[in-house]
């Protein structure tokens, strides 16, 4: 295992995919990580940052009352499978077909998604916006949310094929951005800006009963 970045990589050779997938069903990450497979490597990230979690839940928030039939949207570490490409990825948003998760197996099936979202940290934001663009795109999946979170802008990709998304287009935060079919809404990206630096989060205690 050697380290790249803020994360571990490690890299298995001889059984392949299958292998790899075996050996992150038995792998143990630290608490705070999670782990994929990208470009033959099992790599293991750290978990967003704190502020991301309001960021996700104004994601889902907005775009819930806009999924296809039969469709659910989260933010929970699940793990799809793309075997044409021999990755797996965690998205930090996916929303998936209902029966897609009537199973034991830990490994989704990837072309199941209608939607995934990435937001990007230093150690991911090179894969977020290079091989997972293709991955997505060639799996079908309607939409990939790009969330900058270095740049504080959103990019949208739409309308997929095998040569990749065929519309790409960008907001800063702040303002609104199209979400293509089949979700055809519009995504308010005010309040996904990075909190103002201070010194210790200010906390405010539940009223006493």
């Amino acid at each position: 295992m050697t380290l790249m970045a803020e994360r571990p990589v490690m890299s298995i050779e001889p059984g392949g995919f299958e292998e790899m997938l075996d050996v992150l069903e038995e792998l143990r990450v630290p608490d705070g990580y999670k782990a994929e497979i990208i470009r033959g490597n099992i790599v293991v990230s750290p978990w967003s940052k704190g502020y991301y979690n309001r960021v996700m839940r104004l994601v889902c928030k907005q775009l819930e009352a806009h999924l296809p039939e039969r469709y659910e949207i989260d933010r929970a570490p699940t793990l799809f499978v793309f075997p044409g490409d021999e990755c797996a990825y965690g998205p930090d948003i996916h929303a998936v077909h209902e029966q897609a998760l009537e199973t034991e197996s830990n490994h989704l099936d990837g072309e199941s998604l209608c939607f995934v979202a990435e937001l990007t940290s230093r150690s991911t934001r090179n894969d977020d916006l290079t091989d997972k663009v293709g991955v997505y795109a060639k799996a079908g999946i309607p939409v990939y949310l790009l969330l900058d979170m270095q740049e504080e802008r959103a990019i949208v990709y739409g309308s997929p094929s095998a040569k990749g998304y065929e519309v790409r287009y960008t907001k800063p935060f702040g303002e609104k951005i199209h979400i293509p079919a089949p979700f055809d809404c519009v995504l308010d990206t005010t309040g996904f800006q990075r909190p103002e630096k201070s010194d210790k989060a200010q906390v405010t205690p539940p009223p006493a009963t």
